[in-house]
């Protein structure tokens, strides 16, 4: 009896060695900051495979009152939090899990405010750096003519490694915005050159606000220059691309951001809920649904409007869009790619190997 203990005895101090050195290991390995891949929220990191269902571009805030009269006195957080947590809540409902809060710097967006709304209702929400040039550059501050790309870069890096305006919370990617001309502009140009300059940086995601061909494909072009590959570049508002575009961009890496679903669009029109249908089946069927984002692109509480003014929530996909797929035969694994997988792909933020 006295043997059997000790042969016991010995084998417990053995796997317990075992144990506690594995453990070790465990923990060495996590705690190294490039130890994986992640995705970043307003609340930290988190890991890829928690995201979930995910809405890949909306609003909750949105202040177009211009960059030079716009900040966080135009709003009430305690308000705001109370008018939009229901709509949250609505999506929760629906299995969402990761909402992307696509609001840039002076258009509204407010960090402390979305870290307050995650806390509330559990969803995941991730805010961005970078600045918004549509709108004929209403929305870009002063500072903006007097910086080159790099010292823009070295801004938004800064706050991707320390935190936005000091409030600790991290962007968790990089969203601009062009005109949609023929040719970008001087401005559109340094924009998208300190999005790549960034990027290289920190391996955010470039999300743009772009729309036709044209200035899609020069955004990508000067990316390229950087030697930066087309898959880090998310074409917001793809939809008002060509199909051919669409295509052309798909095949060399691009992600498709077909926005802006709207039970508002009347049935058989551009942009009803049949056409993004048929646009998502035309896409699948030259084996590119792998590349596809969908988004409303709602919300969202506007300041200066009595009660935030008309808040559209994000639910059409789910209620109006899907039943349509499925009507077109995209099967629950592709519903899937759509708004489990390729939102996970598109924001990982990769640690270089």
């Amino acid at each position: 009896m006295g043997l059997e203990l000790n042969i016991i005895f010995t084998l417990m101090k053995r796997s317990y060695i075992y144990l506690v050195l594995y453990f070790t290991l465990l923990v060495i390995h996590s705690c190294k900051p490039d130890a994986v891949d992640f995705i970043m929220t307003v609340k930290g990191p988190i890991a890829p495979s928690e995201m979930g269902t995910t809405l890949v571009h909306e609003h909750l805030l949105v202040d177009f009152i211009g960059a030079d009269s716009t900040g966080y006195h135009r709003w009430d957080k305690d308000e705001v939090v109370e008018i939009v947590t229901p709509y949250l809540t609505e999506i929760q409902n629906l299995k969402v899990n990761t909402l992307i809060e696509c609001t840039p710097a002076y258009v509204g967006r407010d960090p402390l405010l979305l870290q307050k709304l995650s806390e509330k209702t559990g969803l995941h929400l991730i805010t961005n750096t970078g600045y918004y040039g549509a709108g004929n550059n209403r929305f870009l501050p002063q500072a903006f003519y007097e910086m080159s790309a790099k010292e823009l870069a070295a801004l938004w890096i800064e706050e991707y490694e320390n935190g936005i305006e000091g409030s600790g919370v991290r962007p968790g990617f990089i969203k601009i915005a062009v005109n949609d001309n023929d040719t970008l502009s001087k401005e559109h140009v340094k924009i998208i050159t300190a999005a790549a300059l960034t990027h290289m940086q920190t391996g955010l995601v470039i999300a743009s606000h772009t729309g036709p061909d044209k200035p899609a494909f020069e955004q990508i072009k000067v990316l390229q220059s950087y030697g930066i590959d087309p898959s880090t570049f998310i074409w917001v508002h793809a939809q008002r691309g060509t199909l051919e575009g669409n295509f052309r961009a798909a095949r060399a890496g691009t992600w498709i951001s077909l926005d802006n679903v709207n039970l508002q669009r009347e049935s058989g029109s551009n942009f009803s809920m049949e056409w993004y249908a048929d646009r998502i089946v035309a896409l699948k069927e030259e084996n590119l649904l792998h590349r596809v984002l969908i988004s409303h692109d709602a919300g969202w509480y506007s300041p200066g409007e009595e009660s935030g003014g008309n808040f559209r929530g994000f639910t059409a996909i789910f209620t109006n869009l899907i039943p349509i797929l499925e009507e077109h035969g995209l099967s629950l694994e592709e519903l899937n790619q759509l708004l489990v997988i390729n939102p996970r792909e598109a924001f990982t933020i990769r640690v270089p190997a």
